[in-house]
């Protein structure tokens, strides 16, 4: 390392190297060690000599490895090891980097040396490089000021010349900004940018700007703006010349409609009506007063906008000059060039057509649209017909014929242009005025709308999705409560009855009846996204192979069931009920679909992130995930059955036959749980399933679900018990046969049917109870709302939600870390039962 008197050029400096503890050590027990050997000989004469020898020898040692360590040709590795890739980076940094301490620079790499540098080799501090004009000397004074006061600041500062001396001026961007250091005090780093290319693009920008408006100021055709008092707020340099007016009047009341234009037509271009949020356009033709009493013809298409709430706003108003014998110059000429260049290039298709609705001219948009469309040649040949470039021509010669007889507010026309695969299109068709020597009567501007069809069918679908799950919700939630009472006192009659007894079997139906319910209303809720998950570390593998028998009795003889399993399958987390019930549903719906066999594959695999990026799933960002793919040989699917198969009762299945929730069960359940779903069927080529569920990486104290499948089942405990139950529940059949099952298994049970009345048996006790067992949704107080009261009285009570709805709904109610139990309903006595006995012995 080099001295800031004796720096090579292009190096950098770096005094930021101090011995370290092991360097001291080792320099004090070199020391320590002659002293011990020369107080051994000290006793011996014959030894003084030997000990005068050894003392000069160590003497000379420490003299040397100080004088080595000063000059730097001994380093010794101290507590803060320098990342010799982290000063790469810096010595070879674009921006000047320099590091001061206490004044003084102990690091400086090559860039802030090639303009720090002075004459005699003396490395300058960033206060001596920027000295000159007043603001510059301002800004680097309040960056000193930050650096004592170990802030960070930054400053923009314009230098002439530039600190290189090659230009002109230069723009910099200096930063200051403290360097925390172990067991010192921080010093201060400057950086210094050059950022004359970045201002100077700036620079670009807005002159390109200025050179954008210069070509409206001075196009060939005249443009005013006139907001709804009738005041000019913009007029371009075109048409202030042609009527002779100065640019400096418009803008500040000084110029105003009645200047130019006759008193009624004024009237009239100032009282326009139109539906909020419309555009209307109005022709005119008539004569401009110029400022000296003469007139001039023009053609005024005065267009309008209404705003939201109906109200005209400022207008956007073109003017031809229709003067006879007026000249173009060149200027003109060049500036029409480039209209013609900005009409090509438009994502809006223009054309012109005649009467008899022949394509008289188009851009180049509009020939992409609808195909290669020749232009009409100088001869006054016919072009091809434009209702040939769509499906139904009867809207559009309506039109035509609407522009023909000078009807106005003609409303967009949503169309299909011809072809197998046609695109939605918007067609505005406005009059082309007088007819001219290409016998032009209407203009066409065509916007293809393809993508935003699909975005707005998207979002419908969604939308309608969306309202039936809430709807579904809503409806399960109640049902929920009505099959919970009807199996809750089917198990009392089932308690009280014999399997001998013939009211047993009845009751029994009853039951097995609800249940079926009970499974329907989780279709609901499945498809909704409100059911209750449990997801557990799955091995997709593993959870197939036990489903494979399963599915082999559902598929039947005639249907051969085919697994491959991908190698190395990673995990994902998952509800393993729900995953099996959407194979299940699959394999059902596969195996209706090939009536008379066939073969269902089912195969897993892993699909890297950018294995992901390139199969374009809708809605499904790249990422790792675990496919499970299901395809048959069935008769497969139309394009029109493919866009509703999602949709909640829908089925092609015969009445009777199939409920419609299959399939968006299955939509709901991967939704859920994270994944994506994707489908190709084609009619007669069978039908693909992809199903994508993100990958799981596990952590330290997760183990997969299949790796816990072993561990021993504990046996059945008694289900009686012993403490006080306070049970919450609006319904009174729930609430009455749920503290009949609880009392009759010891307990004592406390009964409120809502919230508030539950607060006040508590309040009213001056005691805490052994468990609360409380609904979510009830009136006046709910379940969540409830538990914040308990916990103010009794932060350790124990509570056991129940609902119809899935614990994730009412969760993000509570505090984040809320301890409570959860059981959704409908649920067997039994199941009642036993979880109070499981929280209760905790």
């Amino acid at each position: 390392m080099a001295h800031q008197g004796d720096m090579p050029k292009g190096s950098t400096i770096d005094r930021s190297d101090r011995p370290g503890h092991f360097g001291w050590v080792l320099l004090l027990a070199a020391v320590l060690a002659g002293a011990v050997l020369s107080l051994r000989y000290l006793g011996s004469e014959q030894a003084q000599p030997l000990i005068l020898g050894l003392l000069a020898f160590f003497a000379m040692a420490g003299v040397f490895f100080l004088f080595a360590w000063a000059i730097g040709v001994i380093q010794f590795a101290g507590q803060t090891v320098r990342n010799d890739i982290t000063k790469l980076m810096a010595d070879t940094a674009g921006e000047g980097l320099a590091v001061i301490d206490d004044g003084r620079i102990i690091y400086a790499n090559e860039a802030y040396l090639s303009f720090a540098r002075s004459d005699g080799d003396e490395i300058r501090p960033a206060e001596r490089v920027f000295m000159g004009a007043p603001e510059v000397s301002e800004a680097i004074y309040r960056l000193a000021q930050a650096a004592r006061e170990h802030r960070t600041g930054t400053e923009e500062i314009r230098l002439s010349p530039s600190l290189d001396g090659t230009q002109e001026f230069g723009w910099y961007r200096v930063r200051v900004r403290p360097v925390p250091r172990s067991g010192r005090r921080e010093a201060t780093l400057w950086s210094i940018a050059d950022i004359t290319h970045e201002r100077e693009r700036q620079e670009n920008v807005f002159q390109e700007l200025q050179h954008a408006i210069d070509y409206l100021d001075h196009a060939p055709a005249g443009f005013l703006s006139i907001d709804p008092s009738g005041s000019i707020i913009y007029l371009n340099a075109t048409l202030a010349t042609w009527l002779d007016y100065d640019l400096a009047q418009v803008g500040s009341g000084g110029l105003n409609l009645a200047d130019i234009v006759p008193r009624n037509v004024v009237a009239v271009m100032t009282s326009f009506t139109g539906d909020p949020g419309t555009v209307r356009t109005e022709t005119f033709d008539l004569d401009l007063r110029r400022r000296n009493g003469q007139f001039l013809p023009v053609r005024l298409y005065h267009r309008i906008a209404f705003g939201q709430d109906g109200r005209m706003g400022a207008s956007r108003t073109l003017v031809i000059n229709r003067s006879p014998g007026v000249e173009v110059d060149e200027g003109q000429r060049a500036a029409e060039v480039r209209f013609v260049r900005f009409f090509n290039n438009t994502p809006i298709a223009i054309a012109t057509v005649n009467r008899a609705g022949r394509i008289v001219h188009a851009n180049a948009p509009f020939s992409k649209l609808f195909g290669t469309l020749p232009r009409t040649g100088e001869g006054g040949g016919e072009g091809p017909s434009i209702f040939e470039s769509f499906r139904e021509g009867g809207p559009l010669e309506a039109a035509l014929k609407a522009v023909a007889e000078n009807r106005g507010d003609i409303a967009p026309l949503e169309l299909q242009t011809a072809g197998e695969n046609g695109s939605s299109v918007r067609v505005w068709v406005t009059p082309a005025g007088d007819t001219g020597a290409d016998g032009e009567t209407a203009i066409l501007y065509a916007l293809d709308t393809t993508d935003f069809r699909k975005v707005e069918e998207q979002l419908a679908q969604s939308q309608k999705m969306n309202a039936v799950g809430q709807l579904a919700g809503g409806v399960a939630h109640d049902f929920n409560n009505v099959l919970q009472a009807i199996i809750g006192y089917s198990d009392l009659l089932l308690a009280n009855h014999r399997p001998t007894d013939p009211s047993f079997q009845d009751i029994m139906q009853i039951k097995q009846n609800a249940n079926r319910a009970a499974s329907l209303v989780r279709q609901l809720l499945a498809f909704s996204r409100r059911q209750t998950l449990r997801p557990e570390v799955l091995n997709l593998n593993d959870r197939l192979y036990d489903l494979s028998m399963l599915l082999k009795r559902l598929l039947g003889e005639r249907v051969e069931l085919d697994l491959s399993h991908g190698r190395d399958l990673w995990f994902v987390k998952a509800d393993v009920n729900q995953f099996e019930q959407v194979v299940v549903n699959l394999a059902v719906n596969a195996r209706d679909a090939m009536p008379g066999g066939g073969k269902l594959a089912i195969r897993t695999a892993n699909v890297s992130a950018q294995e992901a990026a390139r199969l374009n799933v809708s809605a499904m960002p790249p990422a790792d995930y675990v496919l499970v793919e299901v395809s048959d040989t069935g008769i497969g699917m139309s394009a029109e059955v493919l866009d509703k198969i999602f949709e909640p009762f829908f089925t092609t299945k015969e009445v009777g036959k199939g409920t419609g929730l299959g399939l968006s069960t299955v939509f709901g359940i991967v939704k859920q749980s994270g994944g994506y779903i994707d489908v190709n069927s084609k009619p007669g080529q069978g039908t693909t399933f992809s199903i994508y569920l993100p990958r799981h990486i596990l952590e330290v104290q997760e183990a997969p679900e299949e790796a816990r499948a072993d561990a021993p089942k504990k046996p059945a405990a008694d289900m009686t018990g012993q403490g006080t139950i306070l049970l919450v529940e609006d319904e009174d059949p729930v609430r009455a046969v749920n503290a009949r099952a609880l009392s009759a298994r010891g307990y004592t049970v406390l009964e409120a049917a809502s919230g508030v009345e539950a607060l006040e048996i508590i309040q009213e006790r001056g005691a805490p109870v052994d468990l609360v067992v409380s609904d979510v949704v009830m009136p006046e107080m709910d379940g969540p709302t409830l538990l914040g009261e308990l916990r103010k009285l009794y932060p350790d009570l124990k509570v056991i939600f129940v609902s119809g709805y899935a614990e994730e709904a009412f969760r993000k109610n509570l505090p984040e870390g809320e301890d409570f139990n959860f059981l959704p309903k409908p649920f067997s006595l039994r199941q009642l039962v036993e979880t109070v006995k499981q929280v209760m012995g905790r």
